[in-house]
């Protein structure tokens, strides 16, 4: 006689994958000349070497939980969706409204999202990324919304990329200040047909080299005091070449790995949206990427280096411009503090967008860089 159990019915993991986008960028605009000027450079120099001419900056009122909110609404509607539908609410964020509570909690609040589980990522630039893989597994592993009609069952995820550098840069700091801007970019995750939605995702830290990207001063090991606050230890701070050196040396072969990991040809690639760090850097890094064919999507001529948002800005712009088909094979990458890499693949899924009217911020998401951009290590970097 057997004491064998009956085996369990496996269930079909339901494919995800982006069914919406959003993004707020503040209403104030600051040039190069305005940066400059704190900065002791040019606007002419900002631009030759970074492709950056203007960036949002929030408004005193405003902090990263107000931003990331409001591109959450926008996702959340497009989306066709009510945000009690929502089953988490994930924001990455390296500039939080404060050390705790989480932001994300503070956003569900703000959005109505009351039936959502809501937590922080912080991986810096690379945030988005992290926070979008940690949101699919999830829903990987929830049952379908049994209350919404048929066709429409859940569950979905909020993703948020959201951060106010403007608050942390010393804004005489030439390696810094010329590069931030202010802003947050949403999706919402869920259920797509089975040809499409996300094929893998990448995630890689190396911690060896955390020292790159700080900002020292602030947390447990060196808490806030009068002494931290004279020294300038609550500031961004960063090692411009070595940020450059760690882009160089990793990203391309990350991307790679994520093709490889799929059995994607990089010539199959339709759409690289990358994090908008530098211009001139990511021209650099362009060819060796292997996606030759792919459409690099920029914005930071007009958003600068939006942090963690920069990456679902960018994808939002592209998305209401009507950029991206059913079926394109579209690859999302960032890379940020720890230092961490995080990128996706995936086949564009269908939304229920339909194209807005244009707007002062519905700008060109391929940038061209500045003719004659030369490299500068200590300041072709960023987070």
């Amino acid at each position: 006689m057997s004491n064998a159990q009956p085996s369990q019915p496996v269930r079909p993991t339901q494919p995800i994958g982006i069914i919406s986008t959003g993004s707020y960028l503040p209403a104030t605009v600051v040039d190069n000349d305005e940066v400059g000027a704190a900065a002791g450079v040019t606007a002419e120099w900002i631009e030759r070497k970074t492709g950056i001419r203007r960036r949002h900056r929030a408004a005193p009122h405003e902090a990263t939980s107000d931003l990331a909110a409001e591109a959450a609404r926008r996702a959340i509607e497009q989306a066709g969706l009510t945000p009690d539908r929502i089953s988490y609410v994930v924001v990455a964020t390296s500039t939080p409204d404060h050390p705790q509570p989480a932001t994300a909690a503070i956003v569900q609040h703000l959005i109505g999202a009351h039936r959502a589980a809501a937590f922080d990522v912080n991986s810096v630039c690379s945030g988005f990324m992290f926070a979008m893989t940690a949101a699919e597994r999830m829903l990987h592993g929830e049952t379908p919304d049994a209350g919404a009609a048929p066709g429409e069952q859940g569950p979905y995820a909020l993703v948020v990329g959201a951060d106010v550098y403007s608050r942390i840069v010393d804004h005489t700091d030439r390696k810094t200040a010329i590069l931030f801007g202010d802003g947050a970019g949403a999706v919402v995750l869920g259920p797509v047909p089975s040809r499409v939605g996300s094929l893998t995702t990448s995630l890689v830290t190396r911690g060896d080299q955390h020292g790159l990207i700080s900002v020292p001063a602030g947390g447990s090991r060196r808490p806030a005091s009068a002494r931290t606050l004279e020294e300038g230890g609550h500031y961004f701070t960063m090692d411009g070449r070595g940020v450059r050196g760690f882009v160089h040396d990793n990203l391309p072969g990350a991307i790679r790995g994520l093709l490889a990991k799929a059995g994607v040809d990089g010539r199959e690639v339709r759409h690289f949206v990358p994090h908008q760090a530098n211009g001139v850097m990511l021209a650099e890094v362009r060819p060796d990427l292997g996606m030759d064919a792919a459409r690099m999507h920029l914005a930071l001529a007009h958003h600068g280096n939006t942090g963690a948002a920069s990456v679902p800005i960018t994808l939002d712009l592209a998305h209401r411009r009507g950029m991206f088909a059913e079926g394109d094979v579209t690859v999302l990458s960032a890379f940020g503090g720890g230092m961490s890499v995080g990128s996706a693949l995936l086949r564009w899924a269908p939304t229920r967008y339909a194209r807005p009217a244009r707007t002062r911020t519905d700008v060109g998401t391929e940038a061209r860089i500045p003719h004659g951009a030369t490299r500068e290590p200590a300041l072709a970097g960023s987070r």
